[in-house]
């Protein structure tokens, strides 16, 4: 049996190689993963900026369910996904099914509620502290709306990569939605847990290190965000 050693050197050579079938795996979760944050803030960001900044019936409990949907169980999700994709499903038709875009459409319904959430908090405290400027100044409910989203650019960044962390890290869903097919749906995370109960562990830790430079580049990009954002609060 190879040693702990031998293992983690066969996993840092099929990364120093690009071997192919690691790179592919890369690829395909890096473009499901993007894919879903990129439709999250799409749905998110006004989302929870509108429920931030403007004063309607039902508010408090809208920001209630957001803040609960942030720990929905993926696997939950990823069953209520199969169940509207499969044959016998309304959208089984569409045939997405076991495909990336199932796994993106999973991904969205789980990352969605965080951005959603983030947002309405920072929006919210903003407005807090511009809503006599607005009044004083008649400014409207769009342009107040998008005034807030504009100032708090730099803080939704760190939303936006708060996402990204949770999507890639993602495995129950992407199992149900995508099925884990080899050169089809075959993510990093799904890869790790399939491969490691085969004893494959070269190509599991080798997995395994890829995803924690994601994680550490990810949760360096939001202390470098918020390193800008305090700065440009103190000028």
């Amino acid at each position: 049996m190879q040693s702990e050693h031998g293992i983690l050197a066969a996993a840092l050579g099929l990364i120093l190689s690009g071997d192919a079938d690691l790179i592919e795996i890369v690829v395909l979760s890096l473009r499901v993963t993007l894919s879903a944050v990129l439709l999250s803030c799409v749905i998110g960001l006004p989302l929870g900026a509108a429920v931030g900044a403007w004063r309607f019936p039902g508010r408090g409990l809208i920001a209630v369910v957001l803040n609960a949907l942030m720990g929905l169980p993926p696997v939950v999700v990823g069953l209520a996904v199969y169940l509207m994709l499969s044959a016998a499903g309304p959208f089984g038709p569409l045939r997405l099914l076991y495909t990336p875009s199932a796994m993106i459409i999973a991904q969205t319904i789980l990352v969605t509620p965080i951005v959603a959430a983030l947002t309405r908090q920072a929006v919210e405290d903003m407005d807090r502290e511009y809503s006599e400027q607005f009044a004083s100044l008649g400014v409207g409910p769009m342009r107040r709306l998008s005034a807030l989203l504009w100032d708090a650019r730099i803080g939704l960044l760190t939303v936006a990569l708060a996402g990204f962390g949770r999507a890639v890290a993602e495995v129950g869903a992407v199992m149900i939605v995508g099925g884990n097919i080899n050169h089809v749906t075959r993510v990093m995370t799904t890869t790790i847990a399939l491969e490691t109960s085969k004893g494959n562990l070269q190509l599991a830790l080798a997995l395994g290190v890829v995803l924690l430079m994601l994680a550490l580049i990810v949760n360096a990009g939001v202390m470098a965000v918020r390193g800008v954002s305090a700065r440009a609060a103190h000028a």
